[in-house]
Parts: structure tokens; C-alpha cells; sequence
């Protein structure tokens, strides 16, 4: 129906009388397709058993961007697509790939900063659904800790003095990191650590109410650690991709692995891993993490004739589901108001870091990557430079400033401020 302009999605689960049937195509970027077709999809189709659902995904998630571009193109993308947050989901919504579902039913079970980053600059509107976050921080391999006596560290210093101990055995290589897939740099590195640096939201919103510059110090610090990680990378790092920096920490070849949440199934029953949180500079200091709304789910404007997809979507509000997604893939973390026990034990551990630690998302997600050149590409390109050796912090830290500078208005009325106090200074000081 139509109201006041805004479609809304009309309520059907429980409301039709007559049992539903139909089919339904979900396209997403993650590999869970195990998941889904044998926990997921089954509990729905207890509800619901006429309906098909098939579940989508490319074999490399690195497509799916431009995949799902040509498929909504022709006409053949799935009823319901994953949505990643803020601006690139914004934007199909914005092009009316995605129905505006405010008003649908369940939408109440999930709070404000969960809805956030798929709704509208004005929060009028949301046109995803809500499903999970993930967590950064480091996975280390138990094993490896115990055979060199090694013990977790809290600080950037007793960070140093682990890797160096890992480095001195001769007998593992320190970090499972690599700079082929440079996207991996950013994501595990820079966003992993960044947040203990520039106070999580206080710096991420910094920046984009220009507050803040990149070039300031805490920026700058934050490359300046990552360029201490390179003699700890091992051999051919920089040929290593994301894919071969799994199989060097899952082959027990390598002691920390800097990832997420997300790769907590990737380790099952190959390594006996444990996790520790981004280590603060000093000790005592105020902890930040990066608590990232990653996942959500919008229903293709195409569909939204087809009752049995928008089943499928309100089912996705309920606690089954919630329960069912965050045990089901450990590490995915449901963002509505269910309560339940998260049961894997390394998930459990990441997502009380919630109690003592702050929590912010990639400060590259919401608006600073609207424009050209993008500041997500921008901090991958950066990021694999400092670890390569192939580029400064200062010179990062300028690159990605000058990027800002050149189309994102806030920054450019700074800059434009801090030039003229600049040419003014010589007068002020020959008044004095």
C-alpha cells in the first residue's frame, strides 16, 4: 500500500489465513550457504512449507558487488539482498533497488543504532533489515603460546615483546597478515587497532563534522604501528593473499592472525585458537573496539508483490532466527533486542569486550566514502603501502587528507580556515 508517499510493506506473517506459497531467492556476498540450507531455511519451512528459498552466493565474495549490479540490471537478482551498511546500501535504495520497509512488522524489535546504518541521513526511512555485527581483534594460536611460554598481551609494548619472542624461535612466523588482497590490510590492520587510537566514535565522527583531520596525530600513530608490524610479517607477505593467510595460521604455521569475529568458523576443528582484544597503548588506558553493524537484509523493489519473500523477511525479526544466525555462524552477532546464549566460546569472549570496552564501526562506512577518490580505497591503498614499506605514515596519513580535501565539504571548509589563519599569522605577529 501507499501512504503519504512511502511504500509499506504489507503485513502477512500470520495474517493470511490460506497457507502461502512461493518461492524466494536470497543473494548475498558470505559463503554461508551450509548454514542456511540446513538450519536455517529448515526452521523457516516449518512455518512455512510451500515455500522454496534459495539461498545465493558467489564462490569469490569479492564479486558480488558488481555481480549484483548486472543483476538488478537485467531484472534476475534475488527477492531479498544482504546489504552491507550506510552508503553503498543507501545509494540502491536511493537508485529504488530496495523497498522502504519502516513500517513492516517486527521492525520494533531492533534498536536505534542497529537501524542506523541502513536508514536515510534524516532516519526517516529504513530500507534494511537489521541482522548482525562483527567484532575485530586477534586470534593466537594456543599452542604456539604455551610451546614459546608466551602470554596474551594488553599493550602495544607487550604486543612488541610477543612478536619479537614468535620471531626469535625462528620457528613460526609472527602474523598471519598479507598485502596481496590490500583490502586486508585496511579491514585487519588499520580498522582493527585505529579506534584505541582516535577514541573510537569521538574520532570517527571527528572526521566527518571535521572536528578532526586525518593528519592528526592519532592517525598517524595508527600507520606508525602498522609499519612496526612488517618485520613480523614473514617471507612473500606481500604476495600473500586473504586466502593463504588463513591457511599459514590455520596450518599452525604462523601465531596471530589479526582478523574478526566473521573468521571464527573459518578455524574450526583445525586450530585451537584463542582471542584477545586490540591492545591499548598504555596500560589502564580506555579500550575501544571496533563493533561492526555488517550485515543486513533489503527486499528487492521487484518483489514486493511476493508475499512468501516478505514472510521470509518478517520471520528474520523474530528471536528464532536471531538465535538461529548468531549460534549458527559464530562470530555474527544478531542486532535486535532478543535475548538468548551466544554458545561458541570464542564468540561469547569477543562479544563481552562489549562490557569493558567501547564500541565504534569502520570509520570509513558512513559518508567519507561517498565521494572521488574513495576514502575506503583510499585507506586499503594507504594501508598496504605502510606495510609494504612502499609509502610513510606521514605520507599516508597526507594522502588520505588530500583525498578528503578534494571533495568532501566539511574538510575543505577546515582547510580553507587553517590557510587563512596561516597568512594571517605573519601580520598578527608584526602588530605585536
Amino acid at each position: 500500500m501507499i501512504c503519504g508517499g512511502v511504500f509499506l510493506v504489507p503485513s502477512l506473517v500470520m495474517a493470511n489465513p490460506e497457507p502461502l506459497q512461493g518461492e524466494v531467492v536470497i543473494d548475498s556476498w558470505r559463503n554461508d550457504n551450509a548454514i542456511w540450507d540446513k538450519t536455517i531455511i529448515p526452521a523457516f519451512n516449518k512455518h512455512y512449507p510451500n515455500i522454496k528459498v534459495t539461498y545465493r552466493s558467489p564462490t569469490d565474495p569479492s564479486t558480488f558487488n558488481k555481480q549484483l549490479d548486472n543483476d538488478l540490471a537485467q531484472g534476475s537478482a534475488g527477492d531479498l539482498i544482504a546489504c552491507r551498511p550506510f552508503d553503498g546500501s543507501l545509494a540502491l535504495f536511493e537508485q529504488g533497488h530496495f523497498s522502504d520497509i519502516t513500517e513492516m512488522q517486527g521492525m520494533e524489535n531492533f534498536p536505534s543504532f542497529a537501524l542506523g546504518p541502513w536508514q536515510t541521513d534524516s532516519g526517516a526511512q529504513t530500507f534494511c533489515l537489521p541482522m548482525a555485527s562483527v567484532i575485530h581483534g586477534f586470534f593466537y594460536n594456543k599452542t604456539i603460546f604455551s610451546d614459546l611460554n608466551l602470554q596474551v598481551p594488553t599493550t602495544t609494548s607487550e604486543f612488541k615483546q610477543v612478536l619479537e619472542k614468535i620471531k626469535s624461535s625462528q620457528r613460526y612466523v609472527p602474523i598471519a597478515l598479507g598485502t596481496k588482497d590490500k583490502w586486508e590490510a585496511a579491514t585487519m590492520g588499520f580498522q582493527n587497532i585505529g579506534p584505541n587510537y582516535w577514541q573510537g566514535e569521538d574520532g570517527r565522527l571527528g572526521l566527518i563534522q571535521a572536528q578532526q583531520r586525518f593528519t592528526d596525530v592519532s592517525y598517524l600513530n595508527v600507520y606508525r604501528a602498522l609499519a612496526s608490524w612488517t618485520p613480523y610479517l614473514g617471507t612473500n607477505y606481500t604476495q600473500r593473499s586473504y586466502a593463504n593467510a588463513i591457511e599459514l595460521f590455520k596450518s599452525g604455521k604462523a601465531a596471530i592472525y589479526p582478523t574478526g569475529s566473521w573468521d571464527i568458523s573459518t578455524f574450526e576443528n583445525s586450530v585451537d585458537f584463542g582471542v584477545f582484544s586490540p591492545p591499548v597503548v598504555n596500560k589502564g588506558d580506555e579500550c575501544y573496539i571496533s563493533d561492526h553493524t555488517d550485515l543486513g537484509m533489503g527486499l528487492n523493489t521487484k518483489s514486493e508483490k511476493n508475499a512468501a519473500a516478505i514472510a521470509f523477511l518478517q520471520w528474520m525479526t523474530t528471536a528464532e532466527f536471531a538465535e538461529l544466525l548468531t549460534n549458527g555462524i559464530p562470530g555474527f552477532f544478531s542486532l535486535s533486542n532478543h535475548f538468548f546464549d551466544v554458545t561458541h566460546p570464542i564468540a561469547n569472549e569477543m562479544m563481552a569486550w562489549r562490557n569493558s570496552c567501547d564500541s565504534t564501526i569502520r570509520n570509513s562506512a558512513q559518508i567519507l566514502s561517498r565521494g572521488k577518490p574513495d576514502f575506503e580505497q583510499q585507506l586499503w591503498e594507504t594501508s598496504a603501502g605502510v606495510l609494504n614499506g612502499t609509502m610513510t605514515p606521514e605520507e599516508a596519513v597526507t594522502v588520505v587528507q588530500t583525498g578528503l580535501n578534494s571533495w568532501y565539504q566539511p574538510q575543505q571548509d577546515v582547510k580553507t580556515l587553517a590557510e587563512m589563519c596561516q597568512a594571517m599569522a605573519p601580520i598578527s605577529n608584526q602588530a605585536q
